[in-house]
């Protein structure tokens, strides 16, 4: 009967290469499969009635409830012009020095990750301040599609990001069921704080790996200064008050004076504070930013449904089992099965987003890779710098679309791929590291 759980993967695969939309896919062709399980019997209809159970479930998740807070914060901070003040002023203060404008890009997106924490509106964003300032200065376009397109990923991975989240409500359950599965009642947990901490030191590994190879690469290169860019910076005036909203959302969870929710919650009001402060605060970006914040949520909500429902009916045909199987049957031990996963990972990236990742492929294998022994935050790091990794590869990298989207015709999609090569070589020398050094994280 293994064929029957591979079956429904084939068809929910076939659905989706026909353009259907992933919540409706996952959702409706597990259900259509399902009512042919129960006429066939093989499959039990006491599953089929606990779908209503498993959607109020994550309605009811507190820790969901982030993510459209999140998500608000995110979309004001992007929308408000904070943005693009703060890269004017960093332009400014380093316009003496070679590669300055480069050095201030990696820096800003970097604090656009970790406010908006959305990979999408990161590089869109740079991508239209920064890619034509880059070019009028004489960066070469490989170079600057390059640096703009992998910059704007650093939204996977630098906390508060909400595919952390994702991934900590993911991994919890996770980990719970495999403790589940190896008999232990006194159980363990895993919070989006302890990803949160755990993202830290690797997302600062890959700042500092951008940082060090833009400046060997244009140390001999000389720019063409920009007079628009002129004028006095108050750095602390425009750095102060995100880093400042970055820092109190970060530290009240890692300290844990707060849960997830409430600092979203903080961090959502922080937001508007700082667009007011910012005179871009009025009623049209409020209404902008909660019909944007509205759409996102629905759509990611809409994927978790989907996705669960798919996962129930997955496992009520022995899927889960299959899986275990396959693990058993993998030869060289826990490491090649934790290397497989995270290929399959890395190309289901292409392919899917984090959010259909996150909630369709690791709860299938995330268990069998935790009853080996592998640490729930560090294999969860691992996972996210994986597909922060893939976002980035050609030709089918999510980041790259949403580059070539926004970038100057004179651009072609082979600058891009030939761009981001260097900054992907970066990002797998972290996904190494951490690997063979599991104390950056835990």
């Amino acid at each position: 009967m293994e064929i029957i759980p591979i079956l429904l993967i084939v068809l929910i695969c076939a659905a989706l290469l026909l353009g259907y939309p992933v919540a409706f896919t996952l959702a409706g062709t597990s259900i259509l499969f399902a009512l042919l399980g129960i006429t066939l019997d093989f499959f039990d209809p006491n599953l089929f009635k606990t779908i209503p159970m498993r959607i109020f479930g994550i309605m009811n998740n507190q820790t969901l409830l982030a993510v459209p807070l999140f998500v608000f914060m995110g979309v004001v901070l992007e929308r408000s012009g904070i943005a693009a003040k703060m890269l004017r002023d960093m332009a400014i203060v380093f316009k003496n020095t070679n590669s300055g404008l480069s050095i201030s890009i990696i820096i800003v997106g970097a604090l656009l990750a970790a406010s908006t924490g959305i990979v999408g509106a990161t590089v869109v964003t740079m991508g239209l301040m920064s890619l034509p300032a880059m070019l009028k200065q004489g960066y070469d376009k490989d170079f600057a599609s390059g640096l703009v397109a992998s910059t704007g990923t650093l939204g996977q991975i630098i906390p508060p990001s909400i595919a952390l989240v994702l991934l900590g409500d993911v991994m919890s359950n996770a980990y719970q069921r495999a403790q589940n599965n190896m008999g232990v009642f006194s159980q363990e947990t895993v919070s989006v704080g302890d990803l949160f901490l755990g993202a830290i030191v690797p997302g600062i590994m890959i700042v500092v790996g951008y940082l060090i190879y833009t400046i060997l690469i244009n140390q001999k290169k000389e720019f063409t200064p920009i007079e628009e860019i002129e004028g006095e910076a108050n750095i602390l005036k425009t750095l102060l008050p995100p880093a400042t909203l970055i820092f109190v959302v970060l530290g009240s969870i890692i300290v844990g004076i707060a849960t997830p929710t409430e600092a979203a919650g903080v961090g959502a009001f922080g937001a508007l504070i700082i667009a007011g402060l910012n005179g871009s605060a009025n009623l049209e970006l409020l209404r902008a930013t909660s019909y944007k914040a509205a759409t996102v949520t629905t759509m990611i909500f809409s994927i978790l449904i989907g996705a669960s429902i798919f996962s129930l009916i997955f496992r009520g045909v022995g899927g889960d089992l299959l899986v275990d199987q396959i693990f058993e049957m993998m030869p060289g031990g826990k490491y090649t099965a934790l290397l497989f996963i995270l290929l399959a990972i890395f190309l289901f990236g292409f392919i899917l987003d984090f959010i259909e990742i996150c909630y369709v492929i690791i709860p299938l294998v995330a268990p069998p890779l935790l009853m080996m022994g592998f640490d729930p935050v560090w294999l969860g790091i691992l996972m996210a710098i994986n597909l922060q990794t893939s976002f980035l590869t050609p030709p089918f990298g999510f980041s790259l679309f949403y580059l070539r989207g926004v970038a100057d015709e004179s651009i072609k999609t082979t600058d891009i791929y030939k761009g981001v090569v260097p900054f992907i070589i970066i990002q797998l020398i972290v996904l190494i590291t951490v690997m063979i050094f599991p104390f950056f994280v835990l």
